[in-house]
């Protein structure tokens, strides 16, 4: 049997696994996680990272949430937009776009030929200007929230943490889970910031500052 270099690391990873010592206690994880901060400073400080990101933020009560994302999607100009199987159907009543719920049989480049996705949210943290996606049936699978090169994520602001610990407090290890701190951005060897490399280009966040 031919042996390639990925053959020959892996073995080598695997040996040296089988040769690690046993820890000899418990590695203690007591983080942090009772921090609080009143609504007014978590949605301020959330605005303020999402801002520094180069993020669009869209505060509104919860019912004017589908008439905020309709707005936010006419003007980016979205015809089409994708969203997961189980999002909010009155989320988007008042978008006169085309909607394609997404599912497993879709392949994930077709998803480029859509204007946008539009997601819910499970966590987000304040601090960093982190929105955590886990997977659910209201957030999609990972391609959906990639693929499209506009990103409306909608978060409440009841799921909002001050900060990490508190935040991942929240998610269920096992479920797949995706951060975002702002649109896809990355820099080229000039140091010139490059926008929509790995993931959406524009990331719009419609916060629900009454639920």
């Amino acid at each position: 049997m031919r042996t390639t270099a990925r053959d020959t690391v892996l073995g080598r990873i695997r040996d040296a696994l089988a040769l690690a010592p046993v820890p000899a206690a418990e590695i203690p994880r007591a983080y942090r996680t009772g921090r609080t901060l009143p609504d007014g400073e978590r949605l301020a400080l959330l605005t303020d990272r999402l801002l520094d990101y180069k993020a669009e933020v869209h505060p509104c009560t919860a019912d004017r949430t589908a008439e905020v994302i309709a707005a936010v999607l006419e003007e980016r100009g979205a015809r089409s937009v994708g969203v997961p199987p189980g999002l909010d159907e009155e989320w988007l009543t008042a978008y006169t776009g085309r909607v394609q719920r997404d599912c497993a049989d879709i392949p994930p480049p077709s998803l480029g030929d859509l204007d946008g996705v539009v997601t819910a949210s499970a966590v987000t943290c304040a601090e960093t200007g982190t929105i955590f996606l886990d997977g659910s049936p209201d957030q999609g699978r990972r391609a959906l929230s990639l693929v499209p090169d506009l990103h409306v994520c909608v978060v409440d602001l009841s799921s909002v943490e001050p900060g990490v610990p508190e935040a991942v407090a929240r998610l269920v290890p096992e479920r797949p889970t995706t951060l975002i701190s702002g649109p896809s951005a990355t820099s080229d060897i000039e140091l010139e910031r490059v926008e929509g490399v790995h993931g959406p280009r524009t990331l719009a966040v419609v916060i629900r500052t009454d639920v």
